[in-house]
């Protein structure tokens, strides 16, 4: 229980306090690798003919088309196929201009293998001779009038080979999944091109698909520039009919979920239950007011006494009407208690009140068995059905949605995919220009071979984070574990895999995830832990958590891990906050528990050498993300650490008449440290500074690669702090215009500020941004100023969506922290922010 004599003051809270600046990032120079100068003749001539060779397959596509009356766009799709080793200039293959999207060349995926770039693009009927004329332009070396290049060498250049693309072209997944043999029947990942017909593109690719065999699943994902369903079919039903495949941007295998825990007997406890009951303290069902835990997994049984008290039977939804809504896998229920009481190894041994500030919420999202009754389960939609239907009941509720359910394997490696971009969809709510966002909680996922955690810990680099974990806008969470204690008397020469406080062997990390993805997990919370000795690893139950059984006819209580455990434990901090701070977005409540987080000493004997460098930082966050957050410290400052919370929104980008889109605003924000107090600490006292940004991008999850203008994210934000070569706040400002633009694999190391764990080079992965520095108080007072400004994103290079008018909304909070307990920073600092204008603070309960 916390304790009741702690210093523990409101957080500061601040609206709509940045000073907008108008500014144009420059741009940087980028590093590219040479292109290498072809044989001009040779190689043009080699083109021409691969040319010459598609055209006949060109016409017989539009006739065929034609014939069959496809509403979708005519046309053929070509892969472009790079030399070997040289990036292939993918950017410069479309050609998009005109209203009519049908008619636009369009580059639907760009794939590297083994050091060679294809890029599959879709030609309409008539265009190939753009591509005719780009050759013809080369071979003739043509200038323009003042004798500039027009003559495309750096895209020519840097192909080796067209041609009309295949089936094997199309596959966007990891390699070895393709179906080796022809006849293998499998649920394959479609996704296909809007071409601003989002119904027809749909519509046609189910008659081709069904024409040939394939059975077409009815649920459909719409992003901005995708639809994406599912199909199942063989290589060799695709292969039939090249008109299939012209409406196809890229094709990955379908995925199964994780299979749930097993459930562990335990002797029956009813008499723990009962007596923790009469502690309880919780809303009433009337109470609209309070929060609500979504828990969307394999249901939950209401009639368990610890459920209850806290939940409606409305309140328990389904996505299938066949399944009921109860809990058939002792899955779901164990999660909403675990979000409710936490550990109930620890709830129901302690005679402490027992506060749960919110209810409960059930949305049955798998069955028993994981799967989905008439075809394969598209996640994406079933996911947004789930989400869909407690909002319709109870729009007017706070809630925030938790998930464990996952993907057998992390095969994506950080890549977007149709159910991760849906999770950031429905998190962004830019359906509704942004304006109702949600919170996701997602388990991070596990590892649950004992072979592989008997390697521990050189399993957890290897075991990769779980889809739709690599959502940017949830709470990713991973495990960690405090237990190491093994009570079975039958135990003789088991030892905990895990030391105390070091990452549970169930977690799962993104530490070999490509340095342009998120920092995943966000946080790490108890997740238990496994045993083993000399014959290999093993589960054990008092390593475990503890959590309601599903049948509480038969017993009430049963051992719960892994990270699904955790995520549950998270999702009940995130739901505390909500109820201690009503007013404040999901943006921010991500951003306050993460802010909380610190690594243990265990974490940091583990992924951290002696002499850590930024880039060592970085591998311990993709292991173990910011640490355990500390419910308390999100949700209270101190005399000696106080915390400042700021929820704004700038407009990132705007289009002026007749010109390109380009950037528009960015914030400027004083922070009101209390200088005289800040100097007058002694000069060997080393304060800490956090910042963390958080905001919720739109997502675009087509694989036309992370460079160029194909991006994921809408809209990217940065943070960058005044340092003291900041002479003026205008010398500061030139400053961040100047390093706007900067492409994050290309920064320089941040050698000028060498005080921040991470620095710009490392931080900006994402859609929440955090970094910690640590200096004297004088070094301290001189860093008053934060600038949040705009980077690069698919709002402002995809124009024709017309999305670049769009606010993008953020969360800043900032804290200092002293190490001298009986330091007040808290009070002048609210003193000035009262005396520049009234600030409503609310003040947690409890």
């Amino acid at each position: 229980m916390p304790d009741p004599n702690a210093d523990r003051r409101p957080h500061l809270l601040l609206t709509g306090t940045g000073q907008p600046q108008a500014f144009k990032a420059k741009g940087m120079p980028v590093k590219t690798a040479p292109i290498p100068t072809q044989d001009r003749a040779r190689h043009g001539q080699a083109l021409q003919r691969d040319l010459v060779g598609v055209r006949p397959l060109a016409r017989q596509a539009a006739e065929a088309q034609r014939a069959l009356d496809l509403q979708s766009g005519l046309g053929l799709q070509l892969e472009f196929v790079s030399q070997p080793d040289v990036a292939l200039a993918f950017a410069s293959l479309g050609n998009e201009r005109g209203k009519n999207a049908l008619n636009h060349i369009e580059v639907l995926s760009v794939q590297t293998e083994a050091g060679v770039t294809r890029a599959n693009v879709f030609v309409p009927d008539g265009k190939l001779a753009h591509f005719e004329q780009v050759v013809a332009d080369y071979l003739a070396e043509r200038r323009g009038a003042k004798g500039q290049h027009l003559d495309h060498h750096a895209l020519v250049d840097t192909i080796a080979t067209i041609r009309a693309s295949s089936l094997r072209a199309l596959w966007t997944d990891a390699p070895e999944l393709f179906p080796a043999d022809p006849d293998e029947a499998l649920w394959w990942e479609v996704w296909l091109p809007t071409r601003g017909r989002p119904a027809a593109v749909v519509a046609d690719f189910r008659r081709l698909a069904t024409a040939v065999g394939c059975e077409v699943a009815e649920a459909v994902a719409r992003f901005p520039e995708r639809s994406v369903l599912l199909m199942r079919g063989t290589v060799r039903q695709l292969g039939r009919s090249s008109l299939t495949l012209n409406c196809v941007a890229e094709l990955r295998r379908a995925k199964d979920t994780a299979a749930f825990f097993d459930a562990m007997p335990v002797d029956q406890q009813r008499d723990w239950v009962v007596d923790a009951l009469e502690h309880l303290r919780a809303p009433a069902a009337e109470d609209e007011a309070a929060p609500r835990v979504c828990v969307l997994d394999s249901g939950v049984t209401h009639a368990h006494p610890l459920i209850a008290p806290l939940m409606e039977s409305g309140d328990a939804h389904t996505i299938h009407p066949a399944w009921g809504v109860g809990d058939n896998a002792d899955h779901g229920t164990g999660l909403a208690t675990l979000a409710s009481y936490g550990d109930l190894t620890e709830a129901l041994g302690s005679t402490d009140p027992i506060e749960v500030p919110h209810r409960l919420e059930s949305v049955k999202l798998v069955d028993q068995a994981g799967g989905n009754p008439g075809d394969k389960p598209h996640h994406a939609a079933l996911f947004a059905d789930a989400v869909s239907q407690p909002e319709v009941a109870a729009p007017q509720r706070a809630r925030v949605f938790t998930s464990a359910v996952s993907a057998e394997d992390g095969r994506e490696q950080g890549r977007p995919t149709a159910w991760s971009a849906m999770v950031d969809r429905l998190a962004a709510d830019y359906d509704g220009d942004g304006q109702f966002p949600r919170l996701f909680v997602l388990a991070a996922g596990n590892t649950e071979d004992l072979n592989v955690i008997a390697r521990y810990p050189e399993s957890l680099t290897t075991s990769g984070l779980r889809d739709p974990a690599q959502a940017w806008n949830a709470l990713t969470v991973g495990a960690f574990t405090r237990k190491v204690d093994i009570t079975e008397p039958d135990a003789n020469g088991l030892a905990p895999v895990a030391p105390e406080g070091g990452l549970s062997p169930y977690s799962t990390t993104s530490a070999t995830w490509d340095s342009v993805w998120p920092l995943k997990p966000d946080v790490v919370c108890e997740g238990g832990n496994a045993a083993r000795d000399d014959r290999g690893a093993t589960g054990v139950n008092s390593l475990h958590l503890l959590a309601a059984h599903h049948r509480p006819v038969d017993r009430l209580l049963t051992p719960f891990n892994a990270t699904s455990a955790a995520s549950a434990l998270c999702a009940g901090m995130a739901a505390r906050l909500m109820a201690d701070y009503p007013a404040l977005r999901p943006e921010t409540i991500r951003a306050l528990l993460v802010h909380s987080a610190d690594w243990t000493d265990a974490m940091k004997a583990q992924f951290l050498p002696p002499a850590a460098t930024k880039r060592d930082h970085v591998h311990l966050i993709r292991h173990c993300g910011w640490g355990a957050p500390d419910l308390e410290r999100a949700r209270w400052s101190a005399g000696h650490a106080l915390t400042l919370v700021v929820e704004d929104q700038l407009q990132p980008y705007q289009r002026p008449p007749g010109q390109s889109v380009a950037t528009r605003d960015m914030h400027l924000h004083s922070l009101p440290w209390p200088k005289e107090v800040l100097e007058s600490l002694p000069p060997e006292a080393q304060l800490e500074l956090r910042i963390t940004l958080s905001y919720f991008i739109e997502p675009n999850p087509s694989a036309r690669g992370t460079t160029s203008k194909f991006h994921y994210a809408s809209h990217q934000l940065r943070f960058d702090v005044r340092r003291p070569l900041d002479a003026s706040s205008e010398q500061f400002v030139a400053r961040v215009n100047a390093a706007a633009q900067r492409d994050d694999d290309d920064d320089p190391v941040d050698s000028r500020d060498p005080h921040w764990v991470l620095g710009e080079r490392y931080r900006h992965r994402g859609s929440l941004h955090q970094d910690i520095w640590r200096g004297s108080a004088a070094e301290l007072a001189q860093r008053h100023q934060i600038a949040i400004y705009p980077s690069k994103g698919w709002w402002r290079t995809r124009p024709a969506l017309e999305r670049y008018n769009l606010p993008a909304r953020y969360s800043l909070v900032v804290s200092i922290r002293s190490p001298q307990e009986d330091v007040d920073l808290y009070t002048p600092v609210a003193q000035q922010i009262a005396a520049a204008a009234p600030v409503a603070v609310a003040v947690p309960r409890g």
